[in-house]
């Protein structure tokens, strides 16, 4: 059972790993959109916007209602921006003690 949920972990974080997919997952947190939507808001191309929502998709972190002609897509799950709030956090606190490290050497 631990190798399990060690394994969905990896795997999961995998999911997570790349800049745009961050970013559509953050625009998602405001509410549902459509592709096109997030290319906009994304300033990104349709088609790498759709490669990453298949990933997000696939790993069931996003999912997709067809309305008419377009696909309408939402978080599976909201408690994934708790996760992103978290991993903004442990960055924050890394810069400052970046910060505080690189005053030291300037003293």
């Amino acid at each position: 059972m631990d190798l399990e949920m060690q394994q969905f972990k990896a795997d999961f974080f995998k999911a997570l790993a790349h800049p745009l997919r961050i970013k559509i997952l953050e625009l998602l947190a405001e509410g549902e959109k459509s592709v096109n939507e997030l290319q906009n808001l994304a300033s990104s191309e349709g088609s790498a916007v759709s490669q990453q929502l298949t990933i997000l998709r696939n790993k069931n972190i996003v999912t997709g209602t067809k309305e008419g002609n377009r696909v309408i897509y939402t978080l599976r799950d909201p408690m994934i921006m708790d996760l992103l709030s978290v991993a903004r956090q442990i960055f924050n606190n890394h810069l400052v003690d970046t910060i505080h490290m690189l005053d030291k050497f300037s003293d």
